[in-house]
């Protein structure tokens, strides 16, 4: 599924942003797709707090955030492979390791 998606944000990257909502985002830029992802975040923020909605807002953060990377032309694979790396570690002991 996560796969689909960002072949689709990938494609949508060179179509026609009056005809794509993926596409004006990013031709927005990426202040464009920041600002949008945080008023995701806190719209799930709020679906939590009150129990309402929270998988709905959830896949919104999710798709934003994809988007998001795509504009900042981070690879999510690379996000992946991070996270790999980080597989078996302690959250302290993984933060101790940044330093």
């Amino acid at each position: 599924m996560i796969e689909n998606l960002l072949k689709k944000i990938r494609e949508r990257k060179t179509s026609n942003p009056d005809k794509s909502y993926t596409s004006s985002l990013l031709s927005g830029g990426l202040e464009k797709c920041i600002g949008k992802l945080e008023e995701e975040f806190n719209e799930l923020k709020e679906a939590l707090n009150k129990k309402n909605n929270e998988v709905h807002e959830t896949a919104d953060v999710i798709y934003h955030l994809l988007v998001a990377l795509e504009a900042a032309n981070i690879k999510f694979e690379d996000v992946l492979k991070e996270l790999e790396k980080r597989k078996g570690l302690s959250g302290i002991e993984e933060k101790n390791n940044r330093k």
